[in-house]
């Protein structure tokens, strides 16, 4: 118990960059409607679409760059950075006098993000026990979703402070957790797998024995990780184009890219970010549409909490995966055949209609936390060999953050020009995503992130090649 105590302590703890993503993503939307942030900074749309698309463009540099930074300096240290980038861009966008500051502070914000939402997974997968992983890396899901109930309920109550304060204290609150995990993943343990790639085996050694709590599987492991990485190190290049150097490499390449594209093209960011919009379609405007998106914050995480307790490390990868595409399928599709029947409005909506249509949107939220919201940050991370984890994670989540910033800037338009007919757009991309699942997706729910060598069928030659090192390190152990 109090080894997996302490496993889950250092998740939790170095989710705080989750927190921190999910709270920067939400709080933005609650600060520009406020009368106070629109009195100082104006109501031009131009400047609202920059604020918001600027951030996700400095997520995409932020998680490219991480990359490079993880194998230079590790993940601890990586951590670090993001936070320092997010305490410069949280202190610029609290203090703002003009445009031009808020929106570099967003700019520096978005690095610290997309820097932290890349290594916080990868950082999670290295440290996480194989039979447990899926849990502990689902708490960054967990903690990005209460992320994003904090900020929607903070800027619900802040919208009643009669001053500037009203949008700058939401703003500077992000300084408490990026400045606490700056502090505390001081104190976490480095990636093992990391000390190993940089010669400090001793150091790697004692810190998978911490992890275990020095149980007798602590030395296996540990034998394991070294043989394999060790191989991988004497022939490891750094180059992007290692990514797709095998057939094995494309393979898992694919499926990192995958799962985290398919994530964007389920639909669920549509709802995050205009889900007020799509409420006053079917007749709920007003206060109460910010209350229903308030509530419809906190139906994600409690749905997730419960899927990476009880299901994802005993069902695995693939099936959820399978079932979120084919659930959404069916959301969309009713949720469209609502809108297309009932052409409603805030003076004529039928409350039948109404109530049928909001439940299809918590209905998407619920059934993505039970499936690609926790899934896509496990599965992307755990696939790639230790010589390419850092930039085949990188690359995978800066494609979420692109195909993320590509629906931001689609959605309203397809929103307001066809209306329910966008929604269709969903149920065929999941139709899509389903079938490239089932075909191409392998199940990688208990192995070691050194055995997803046999899922993907890479070659194992020399496998042997540090045999006599095992028995030094069997010797200190």
């Amino acid at each position: 118990m109090g080894v997996r105590f302490y496993n889950v302590f250092v998740a939790m703890f170095s989710s705080i960059g989750a927190f921190l993503f999910g709270y920067d993503s939400g709080i933005i939307a609650s600060v520009i409607t406020m009368e106070h942030y629109i009195a100082h900074f104006g109501e031009d749309p131009s400047i609202k679409g920059a604020i918001v698309s600027t951030f996700n463009g400095g997520c995409f540099f932020g998680a490219a760059g991480a990359g490079w930074a993880n194998d230079r300096f590790g993940r601890k240290r990586t951590i670090q950075i993001g936070c320092l980038f997010a305490i410069w861009g949280c202190a610029m966008q609290a203090g703002a006098n003009n445009v031009a500051t808020l929106i570099i502070g967003r700019v520096v914000a978005g690095l610290a993000i997309g820097c932290l939402s890349m290594t916080v997974p990868l950082y999670n997968t290295e440290v996480a026990p194989p039979t447990i992983r899926g849990f502990l890396v689902g708490l960054n899901q967990q903690l990005l979703g209460i992320g994003f109930i904090v900020a929607n309920w903070v800027g619900y109550g802040c919208q009643f402070i009669k001053s500037d304060t009203s949008w700058r204290l939401p703003l500077g609150l992000q300084l408490v957790p990026a400045g606490l995990l700056f502090v505390g993943i001081h104190f976490l343990p480095e990636s093992p797998r990391w000390l190993l790639e940089v010669r400090r085996d001793d150091e790697a050694l004692q810190t998978v024995k911490k992890l275990h709590n020095n149980d007798e599987t602590a030395v296996p492991e540990y034998q394991e990780m070294y043989q394999a990485i060790k191989a991988e190190v004497s022939i490891r290049s750094r180059k992007l184009s290692d990514l797709w150097a095998t057939r094995a490499m494309t393979h898992r390449t694919l499926v990192a890219v995958g799962v985290q594209v398919f994530c964007q093209l389920t639909g669920i960011n549509v709802i995050n970010y205009y889900g007020p919009e799509m409420y006053n379609s079917l007749g709920v405007t007003g206060g109460k549409a910010l209350l229903v998106q308030g509530i419809y914050g906190a139906v994600g995480p409690i749905a997730n909490i419960f899927f990476i307790i009880f299901v994802l490390d005993r069902v695995g990868r693939k099936k959820p995966l399978m079932f979120g595409a084919a659930s959404f399928v069916a959301t969309f599709s009713i949720l469209s055949a609502i809108l297309a029947t009932n052409p409603l409005d805030g003076a004529s909506s039928q409350p039948a209609a109404q109530r049928a249509g909001i439940a299809m949107i918590f209905l998407t939220s619920v059934i993505f936390s039970l499936s690609f919201g926790p899934v896509s940050w496990v599965l992307a991370s755990e696939v790639f060999p230790t010589n390419t984890r850092a930039i085949g994670t990188s690359v995978a989540t800066c494609s979420n953050w692109a195909f993320n910033t590509l629906l931001a800037q689609v959605a309203p338009l397809g929103i307001a020009k066809v209306g329910w007919k966008f929604y269709m757009l969903f149920v065929t991309l999941n139709v899509v995503d389903f079938i490239a699942i089932a075909l191409f997706f392998p199940e990688t729910k208990g192995k070691t992130l050194e055995e997803m060598n046999q899922v993907f069928g890479d070659s194992v030659e020399n496998s042997r090649t540090y045999s006599d090192e095992e028995k030094s390190v069997e010797q200190k152990s």
